[in-house]
């Protein structure tokens, strides 16, 4: 089987992730495999190294931005249209909006056996003006339309394309996204030296939140709530936001209670976990929440807001304290009852690891998604 998989950017992303583990795993099976993206830059960081170590074919396409841009998509149309004629393909697998339009249109002009797409995350969300919202309900339509199926990594990302009228129910399949559980099963009694390197106190909790620095992220959530809580926030992740950020603590006056990390890699965020007593993904806009599941197996009571696809791995009393999205009192009642039942919290965060292992290993998830070409294949 020959497939060629389609994402717009290779930054240190869940759906990046996915996509590179989805590469390599197909590799190792036998079958050859082709990656196409577009340009690599920003504070984001990159998996362009990860995805020449999957034994993938390697393709950038330059003119693939995330921004509209006619011109450039046009140019990029023409691009992967020039691309799979080349390459023939079994299968075509898009990935995240941009790369999702263009190359399912490219792909069915050219009459690819397979389209598949995956919903990592919604392009369209309420926090956009109305006719922002519509012109992308709008494209995400006519995309569907030149697909044979869809993967959608939560139960969420379906209801919300069947709600405006995408695609129906039956033309998904969800496949979670998956994690290296072995990565994230980090030793917590590296916690003390974790938070002497960072100048926290030895006795002082801490609450985490990783994350690019975006302000759909709900950073500035936290921020309101570090003024009258004594505790340490620790942002791991880095973003075009961060001055922004920044300039909220310092506004604040929370400087002393606030430390950006930066980007770092996978590695050094599953050491950096490891002192973090709760962490937290007040997201406004998240396909999953994936940063939730590696934190259970690293060891941290999780809460969040109900956004997304974060409800199916921060569950609400059973593997987490989940509330309304924008409630920031609930959030902090959440947070407080945490660090203040930490009995009750480390049930919540076994049972957690518990649901990870079983559902969220990216083994199980790579997997299912060769066995779905195959199934697919086979009627189309």
């Amino acid at each position: 089987m020959k497939t060629l998989q389609i994402i717009t950017r290779l930054i240190q992303g869940g759906a990046q992730r996915v996509v590179v583990d989805t590469c390599a795993h197909l590799v190792r099976q036998g079958h050859e495999v082709h990656l196409a993206y577009g340009p690599i830059y920003g504070p984001e960081g990159s998996l362009l190294d990860d995805a020449r170590a999957s034994g993938a074919v390697l393709h950038e396409i330059s003119s693939m931005v995330r921004q509209v841009a006619p011109l450039r998509d046009w140019l990029c149309y023409k691009k992967l249209r020039q691309l799979i004629r080349q390459l023939k393909p079994d299968v075509v697998h898009t990935h995240s909006s941009k790369a999702g339009i263009l190359g399912r249109a490219a792909a069915w002009k050219e009459k690819v056996p397979l389209i598949v797409h995956t919903v990592h995350g919604l392009p369209f969300h309420e926090h956009q003006l109305k006719i922002v919202h519509h012109f992308y309900v709008s494209l995400e339509r006519e995309a569907a339309k030149h697909c044979h199926h869809m993967i959608a990594v939560s139960e969420a990302m379906v209801d919300a394309f069947v709600q405006e009228k995408i695609a129906p129910r039956e033309q998904f399949t969800v496949i979670h996204s998956g994690i290296d559980v072995a990565r994230f099963s980090a030793d917590r009694s590296q916690s003390a030296a974790v938070k002497r390197q960072l100048g926290i106190a030895a006795d002082e909790p801490v609450l985490g939140i990783v994350a690019r620095l975006d302000k759909l992220k709900g950073h500035a959530d936290l921020f309101h709530m570090m003024i009258d809580m004594d505790r340490h926030l620790l942002c791991i992740g880095d973003g075009w936001s961060r001055s922004d950020l920044e300039q909220r603590v310092r506004e604040l006056g929370i400087e002393s209670s606030v430390t950006f990390t930066g980007l770092v890699s996978p590695d050094e965020v599953a050491r950096l976990l490891t002192c973090v007593d709760v962490c937290v993904l007040p997201s406004y806009q998240e396909g999953q929440g994936l940063v939730l599941a590696e934190a259970l197996l690293a060891g941290c009571a999780i809460a969040g807001y109900d956004t997304g696809g974060i409800g199916a791995v921060c569950i609400e009393g059973q593997t987490g304290k989940l509330v309304p999205t924008g409630d920031e009192n609930a959030l902090r009642d959440a947070i407080r009852w945490l660090l203040d039942h930490p009995d009750q919290a480390a049930e919540l965060t076994r049972r957690g690891q518990q649901l990870v292992r079983e559902k969220f290993s990216s083994a199980a998830m790579v997997k299912q998604i060769e066995r779905l070409y195959g199934d697919l294949l086979q009627i189309h």
